[in-house]
């Protein structure tokens, strides 16, 4: 089992990076907001679950071991595998996803890609008293530079399936709530995620 990853991010694609370990470049799946932190010649530390497969072997990545923990857990619930697991770690932070299971927001689940009501509610009812304790906080991450976002929420949606349109007015959105220095990408993700998630 690979826990972890430390190098060199060697390249970066809409939900993935390549992290040089010892001369090997390993292909980390993540999610948007993972990938937003990452930056191309940089080192980078992250979690890691391998995912083992009869033809595949897939790593995922994530920015902390919480975020890992939770990806595993996710996926003991009926229905759902790695890919919709990281989908719910894309759109919610850690302690977000944890806070609508404990608190049954099934509204708040629903606006995942792929999970539809009864989904949310399995969820709830599979994961409720394993969800772990339900932190009180914002989100600590840190700042991103002005001009850098908007392209990055833009890819991270078209990565998450909304068409080019879609993400381009839902960053527009975005765009006109933000005063002064940006929030983190990832806390712009779920904002754009949200408005689209009220269009559908």
């Amino acid at each position: 089992m690979i826990a972890s990853v430390r190098g060199t991010v060697t390249a970066t694609g809409p939900d993935h990076a390549v992290v040089e370990v010892g001369g090997i470049g390993l292909a980390v799946q993540c999610a948007p907001g993972t990938l937003a932190e990452l930056r191309v010649g940089a080192p980078a530390r992250l979690a890691t679950s391998l995912v083992v497969r009869e033809d595949s072997l897939t790593l995922y990545g994530f920015a902390d071991d919480d975020a890992k923990a939770l990806f595993e857990l996710l996926q003991t619930a009926s229905g759902v595998g790695p890919r919709l697991a990281q989908a719910v770690l894309a759109v919610h932070s850690p302690e977000e996803v944890r806070r609508a299971v404990a608190n049954a927001d099934i509204g708040a689940l629903t606006r995942v890609p792929g999970i539809g009501k009864k989904g949310a509610e399995r969820l709830v009812l599979e994961l409720r008293d394993r969800i772990g304790p339900v932190p009180v906080g914002t989100d600590g991450a840190a700042g991103v530079t002005a001009g850098a976002w908007p392209e990055q929420v833009r890819q991270a949606l078209v990565g998450l399936g909304w068409t080019a349109v879609q993400a381009d007015q839902a960053v527009a959105a975005v765009a006109e709530t933000v005063e002064g220095p940006p929030p983190p990408v990832p806390v712009l993700l779920r904002q754009a995620i949200r408005l689209l998630g009220r269009t559908r």
